[in-house]
């Protein structure tokens, strides 16, 4: 299969990881757009099957682990040097404060007291007389209370050793296995429980199927009557619209044809559009006469200017006509 790309069709590459997966005899149970996400379990369970096909064809096979050998002495020192360096700080810290309480430096415990204690048993002399403590119990207490702090010595382990890590997986381990076998009681029990009440439920649903098929077959042919009602209906309600489409266009008809019929019948009554005629012949003879007066003052003036023109043009011809040499003298 070839590497995809980054801008790849993601479902085509699903398809194609789905065909490898059933070529290589995987039921696949789920459908492909629950890869898209690109989380969830189907995608573990593709992502384990194609693991363990890659294991076998590498013939890869699991060995006992092996752990690296390290240097034990220098962590030891190292150990005890950080030991060393904490107990010289609890000494420093312990000398601070006789230095601030001149009362408390007579209670304080030194190292060296401590060594001088450590001495072999044959060492230990015996004394004649024993001695007795006159302390009391509440005051010890309060003495372990108020000395307690600064007797606190911590040696922090190394979080990044194996051998930790490894004890922790062994108690992981060991307690898992406890608490496994318990667990798998309740579950075999709670299968059984939810086995028998499955095949109680099923009984029951058969039980109801047979008492309730007579009742079903009559429930489904009822349904399909309704079902052809339904359609009849349907088909007579669309045959009512379209009547009552035409009723509604002959009622617009006949309405309109009243009102025409209304309109004419007054108008034969009516006596309003004689009188109307009458004033607009009355109006149209006033035009005309004020007409006739205009055009007989525009063909007086008309006349009187062509007899205007006339006695000029014969006023011209009487007059002496001069010829260019008396023009010429002048």
């Amino acid at each position: 299969m070839e590497q995809p790309q980054e801008f790849d069709d993601p479902n085509s590459t699903i398809s194609s990881i789905l065909d490898h997966l059933r070529q290589m005899n995987v039921t696949v149970e789920f459908f492909p757009n629950k890869l898209k996400p690109g989380w969830g379990e189907n995608v573990i369970y593709v992502l384990d099957r194609l693991a363990d096909f890659a294991l076998k064809n590498t013939n890869f096979s699991w060995k006992q682990p092996v752990y690296p050998t390290e240097e034990t002495e220098g962590e030891e020192d190292d150990i005890e040097d950080e030991a060393e360096l904490t107990l010289e700080k609890v000494e420093e810290d312990m000398i601070d404060d006789m230095d601030d309480d001149d009362e408390e430096e007579e209670n304080i415990l030194h190292m060296d007291d401590l060594k001088d204690l450590t001495v072999k048993d044959d060492e230990f002399q015996k004394p004649e007389n024993f001695l007795y403590s006159t302390t009391t119990l509440e005051e010890w207490q309060l003495e372990l209370e108020r000395v307690l702090p600064q007797l606190k010595v911590t040696l922090r382990p190394d979080t990044r050793d194996w051998r930790s890590h490894i004890e922790l997986m062994h108690e992981h381990r060991s307690k898992i296995d406890k608490t496994l076998t318990f667990t798998e009681k309740q579950l075999d029990s709670l299968h059984n429980e939810i086995s028998r009440s499955l095949e109680k439920i099923s009984s029951r649903e058969k039980y109801l199927n047979s008492q309730l098929e007579p009742l079903l077959m009559e429930y489904r042919n009822l349904q399909n009557v309704a079902a052809e009602n339904r359609e009849q209906y349907r088909q007579v309600s669309g045959r009512l619209v379209e009547k009552s489409h035409i009723l509604a266009q002959i009622t617009d008809e006949l309405d309109r044809v009243k009102h025409e019929m209304d309109e004419r019948g007054s108008s034969m009554t009516d006596g309003a559009p004689l009188v109307s005629i009458r004033k607009a012949l009355t109006r149209v003879k006033q035009e005309v006469t004020a007409m006739d007066v205009r055009i007989g003052v525009v063909e007086q003036k008309t006349l009187l200017s062509k007899l205007k023109d006339k006695s000029n043009l014969q006023r011209d011809m009487n007059a002496p006509v001069y010829n260019n040499m008396d023009l010429g003298l002048y």
